[in-house]
Parts: structure tokens; sequence; C-alpha cells
């Protein structure tokens, strides 16, 4: 039997968990809208209430499938271990931290939904720091590793 295929890095992994979240929340909220407007800090409106022409579901339905897309699309590249992959992510969860942050202060969003903006923020550092930390620990490795070939 052939083992699961896992990350290869550290920043394949915090790709995988974000890829991994992202696919679970979205699957809820194809699954259960109104538990992921809870999540988020909306209060679900019953079915009987909703106004003539409120497509809040048709919208959470759509950001949801696209959420799933999204979160196979990370795991995938955690698995490729894509790193050019990975930098481009870092810098727009970084703009949806910021666009998601802004949306909860300008009033645009309940206080609740701060925590999807800090959490695209905080995943995004995640996997920057922990691309930086490949890159400045590849050199040294390879430094030790042509120095250990010299001494033989």
């Amino acid at each position: 039997m052939r083992p699961l295929p896992c990350p290869r890095s550290l920043s394949g992994w915090t790709m995988a968990v974000f890829g991994l979240l992202a696919t679970a929340l979205g699957a809820v909220g194809l699954a259960s809208p109104d538990a992921l407007l809870t999540v988020m800090g909306f209060a679900p409106i019953p079915h009987a209430r909703r106004a003539e022409g409120d497509h809040t579901l048709v919208f959470l339905t759509a950001s949801s499938m696209a959420a799933v897309n999204m979160g196979v699309y990370y795991l995938l590249a955690a698995l490729a271990d894509w790193k050019a992959f990975f930098r481009w992510t870092v810098l727009f969860r970084l703009l949806t931290c910021a666009v998601f942050t802004l949306a909860v202060v300008t009033g645009r969003a309940p206080a609740g939904f701060l925590g999807v903006g800090l959490w695209e923020g905080l995943g995004a550092v995640a996997t920057g720091a922990a691309l930086r930390y490949e890159r400045n620990a590849s050199p040294r490795a390879e430094r030790r590793h042509t120095e250990r070939l010299r001494a033989e």
C-alpha cells in the first residue's frame, strides 16, 4: 500500500492547511448556508422571512463553491510543492485581509467577519515566513553539503 502524498516543505504545509480549511468551509457553505453565515458573524434569516429579490443564498453558494475550488487548488499546489504559486498567494491573501478588515471597519460587515480577514492575513504571513525561512536555509544547507564533499 502506497503512503498518502504529503507536502514536502514547511511552506507546502501552510498551503495544505489553508487549502483544507477553505475546502471544508466551502463544503459547509454548500451543505448548510445558515451554519456558515453564523460562523462568519452574520445572523441567518429564515427562508420564509427573506425579502423578494434577496439573493444572499445565491452569493453564498457561489462563494462557497469558489472556496471549495480554491481549497483544492491550494492542496494540489502543496502536493506539487509549487513555490511560485505559494509566493503569488501571499500578496493576494494580504490584499484580501485588508479588504475584509476594511469591510468591518466601514460597517459593511459585522465584527465577526473580522475573523475571516485575520484568517487570510495570518495564513499569508505564515506562508511568507515559511518561504523566507526555506530561502535562507537552503544556501546554508548547500554550503554544508559542499563542505562535507570537499572534506571527504
